[in-house]
């Protein structure tokens, strides 16, 4: 039982409380679809938790990866076993209330697999972590444990929902920035971060899906092979 709403995805049974269709009247919400949930098999587990995201991708639940958007993820099973769902009408970075504006939706989805040998010389040649590619944006994806299966240990699927942090994700979020501008732009380690502190906006993805996560976003139009 809470008595206020101190944490975020809290199940209300409907028999306690008084509906109220009245709140946030007038309030219009632009509608921006997305599948909070894309991702590949992990190779730690044979059977996964559908809610912690990580370097496999799963519910990163960022509304950016929408209409006209890649994701790249690392393979780590044979076949990748690609499942995805969790689509949503719209939410806000940081999903706070536990839910976005849940619906049911039909996507059209291309699968591309790039084999190991045709990464070199691209932007996929050492990439570990689900990388987000529009027509204007780089956005990598930090999570509080870049692979928690492996970090927290056989107890990783419990263990996960209590032991998050945003200064994590955000560390992990840096780290991963720091690469992608290093390995795909040919920076330096001084360059990189130069240029993220003027140039890569950071956000907080979700704070619910017990793997916090932190997004890093930079502009194509700022790097050198622009």
């Amino acid at each position: 039982m809470h008595e206020i709403i101190d944490y975020p995805g809290i199940p209300v049974d409907h028999d306690t409380i008084d509906k109220n269709y009245e709140v946030l009247e007038g309030v219009k919400v632009p509608i921006r679809p997305h599948f909070g949930v894309i991702g590949l098999a992990p190779k730690e587990a044979d059977f996964v938790d559908s809610v912690p995201p990580s370097y496999f991708g799963g519910n990163i639940d960022n509304w950016r990866i929408g209409e006209g958007a890649t994701m790249y993820y690392p393979v780590a099973v044979e076949g990748g076993l690609l499942s995805l769902g969790d689509p949503h009408a719209a939410q806000g970075d940081s999903e706070l209330a536990g839910t976005a504006i849940e619906t049911s939706l039909t996507g059209k989805i291309q699968v591309i697999v790039h084999k190991q040998a045709d990464l070199p010389g691209t932007i996929l040649e050492d990439l570990n972590y689900p990388l987000l590619e529009t027509e204007d944006e780089y956005v990598v994806h930090g999570f509080s444990y870049a692979n928690y299966l492996e970090e927290l240990g056989e107890t990783a699927q419990q263990d996960i929902y209590s032991q998050s942090s945003i200064d994590k994700a955000m560390r992990d979020a840096f780290q991963k920035m720091r690469h992608f501008l290093m390995t795909t732009q040919g920076l330096s380690e001084d360059e990189a971060i130069s240029l993220m502190s003027v140039a890569t906006d950071f956000g907080v993805t979700q704070i619910v899906d017990g793997n916090w996560g932190v997004h890093g976003i930079i502009k194509k139009e700022v790097l050198p092979a622009a």
